[in-house]
């Protein structure tokens, strides 16, 4: 039985709606990510990371071949975990509309 570190919710359907639209294989590495996110007490920055100049803003990051997946999240009392919205990165430095869709 799997014993959960975190609990993960989802903030309207902003990220559930990126996540519809996505192949098999990205929703299964989405969720690979999600359940380690969920689960171990430390989790590598390569897949979970603080957002510099935000205040308590985190990027959940998904790769597959060579395509770059990241989804906003915060945390709300403690150990919940609230997944605002996701997009497939093309450039090297995050949409300005992303971030300001996550910050609000």
């Amino acid at each position: 039985m799997q014993t959960y570190t975190r609990n993960i919710f989802y903030y309207k359907d902003y990220f559930l709606d990126f996540y519809a639209c996505q192949t098999e294989e990205v929703k299964k590495k989405f969720n690979w990510t999600l359940q380690l996110i969920a689960t171990i007490d430390r989790v590598p920055k390569k897949y979970f990371r603080h957002m510099a100049g935000t205040d308590g803003l985190y990027e959940i990051r998904v790769e597959m071949v060579n395509n770059i997946y990241r989804a906003f999240a915060f945390f709300d009392e403690g150990q919940l975990i609230v997944i605002a919205n996701a997009f497939q990165k093309k450039t090297q430095k995050t949409p300005k509309s992303e971030l300001d869709l996550a910050k609000k």
